[in-house]
């Protein structure tokens, strides 16, 4: 193996010798400055106008979906409760052995 195949770089940046990319280019990508830095989000009165249309992206469940949701809900609650009660009890079983003469 020669010399200067030893020490060939192995990315095509550097086969090239020159970076790809330059700062005016990342420059030029950025995103631009807000222009009126007074009134950022663009005021209270823009507020309302904001909501609605942020409100018409929403995807609504359907009532069905909903049924499903809350039960899925409750018996997640009932299993959690479930598992708390078992733990205070057994505790206080233990705790109680351990301490009665």
């Amino acid at each position: 193996m020669s010399e200067d195949q030893q020490h060939r770089p192995t990315g095509k940046r550097q086969l090239a010798g020159t970076a790809t990319t330059s700062s005016a280019a990342y420059t030029a990508k950025r995103a631009p400055e807000p222009r009126d830095e007074d009134k950022p989000g663009g005021g209270v009165a823009a507020f309302p106008g904001e909501v609605v249309s942020e409100m018409k992206k929403v995807v609504w469940p359907t009532g069905k979906e909903m049924v499903q949701y809350t039960l899925v809900t409750f018996a997640f609650l009932i299993v959690l409760t479930a598992l708390v009660w078992s733990v205070d009890t057994l505790t206080g079983l233990g705790v109680e052995a351990v301490l009665a003469p």
